[in-house]
């Protein structure tokens, strides 16, 4: 058992999986902050971001949530991921399905995650799950986020959340086969950018922004209590599906 799973590992596909992560949302951020729109809503968010660090207790959160989110990261870049990528060579098509798939798996399960987990009822017989609703509520105390709330988030739940999303990778990549190194980066970039971005204040009246503007609304309507849908993070597919659309 250990030595076939030390004949898939390739540490190789990981470093580069890492790679592509950190240089491509790099060279992302400069190419989008290129258009004056999309500065204008940085500067917008920049200044709501100073008043809230100016608060005691989000620089604190942030610092532990960070802390936990690197060695979360690390363990899977270097220890999970090099499991299930390689460089096989794969049409692009499947590369592009090979993201999608990911991407829709972990939605859903990081929507009933969101849902029964992270929302539990406070009257749960449960303790663990009325825990983790409190843990949950640290995040909802921002009733109308701007970019650094994506990052106020209790280090229980930054821990659980990035959890869902690297055993999706792991699992799925067990279960059918590696994944080419460029399917895990597009589904990674994705994954991180969205969770960001669900959180930015983005109001620009250009309609062909509309639907950046449709989703940082429907996020910022999940947190205006613990009693909104709007589950899912990356589609709110499932939302729409099982009725949790607000």
């Amino acid at each position: 058992m250990i030595s076939s799973f030390l004949t898939a590992y390739d540490w190789k596909a990981g470093l580069v999986l890492l790679v592509l992560v950190v240089a491509l949302g790099k060279l992302g951020r400069w190419l989008v902050f290129r258009v004056p729109t999309f500065r204008q809503v940085r500067d917008l968010n920049l200044a709501e971001d100073k008043l809230r660090l100016a608060r005691e207790k989000y620089p604190a959160m942030i610092k532990r949530s960070v802390r936990v989110g690197v060695w979360t990261n690390l363990l899977y870049f270097f220890v999970m991921a090099p499991l299930v990528v390689s460089f096989e060579p794969r049409p692009v098509w499947q590369i592009l399905l090979q993201a999608v798939l990911i991407l829709m798996v972990y939605d859903f399960l990081y929507y009933l995650t969101h849902r029964f987990v992270l929302h539990a009822s406070p009257e749960s017989p449960l303790a663990l799950l009325r825990y983790l609703r409190r843990v949950h509520a640290v995040h909802h105390q921002a009733r109308d986020p701007s970019h650094i709330d994506s990052f106020y988030v209790h280090p229980v739940e930054t821990f659980m959340g990035q959890a869902v999303f690297h055993w999706t990778v792991l699992g799925l990549g067990l279960a059918l086969g590696d994944f080419h190194v460029a399917s895990v980066a597009i589904a990674s970039l994705t994954y991180i950018q969205l969770n960001t971005f669900n959180h930015v204040k983005f109001e620009v009246a250009d309609p062909k922004y509309r639907v950046l503007n449709w989703i940082s609304f429907k996020h910022h309507v999940h947190h205006i209590d613990m009693q909104k849908g709007n589950y899912a993070t990356i589609t709110l597919l499932y939302d729409r599906m099982f009725g949790t659309l607000d």
